[in-house]
């Protein structure tokens, strides 16, 4: 027996992807760039580069800047992680592990900005096109995971639907 199936070890790898990804991002964005002593950089049309400390929880939401609040999210955010490690470790469906691949790089990623400086390192600004909150590579994967959670829970509803008919007819 398996410990962890074929696309429970492709999220596990997907989630190890985000996470260097994000940081690879987040170490430019610092320390070649230094994108904190410029505030904001133009890039292309509405897309900018703005630097945001975010000390709450997804985009921003719930702010709080006591290092209570900052190690409880992080602890939150590493039990998280480890849940949707145990879940996703023996399931055969490629698009629900390709969602918590995701959903956990995203965590694991903001999570280790937690730890080193208090805060998230947010920069993704397209405010210009009325989105409010700036963001980064690890809160993109958070939400493109969700999305693609939401996805894959439709679809299992319309196999054990269409399963069902079949056993029925039969």
């Amino acid at each position: 027996m398996r410990l962890v199936s074929k696309a429970g070890g492709a999220a596990l790898a997907l989630a190890a992807a985000v996470v260097v990804l994000d940081q690879a991002v987040k170490h430019w964005i610092l320390d070649t760039l230094h994108l904190p002593e410029l505030a904001s950089v133009p890039v292309v049309g509405p897309l900018k580069l703005t630097m945001v400390w975010n000390e709450g929880v997804s985009f921003g939401l719930f702010q709080a800047g006591h290092d209570v609040v900052r190690w409880g999210l992080a602890a939150f955010s590493i039990v998280v992680a480890l849940v949707l490690a145990g879940w996703v470790r023996r399931t055969e469906r490629a698009l629900f592990a390709l969602a918590i691949g995701l959903v956990m790089g995203g965590a694991v990623g903001n999570v280790i900005d937690r730890i080193r400086f208090g805060a998230v390192v947010d920069f993704v600004d397209v405010t210009a096109l009325r989105f409010p909150w700036v963001f980064n590579v690890a809160d993109s994967a958070i939400s493109v995971g969700i999305g693609v959670l939401l996805l894959d829970m439709l679809l299992q509803d319309r196999r054990e639907k269409a399963e069902r008919s079949v056993g029925d007819a039969a």
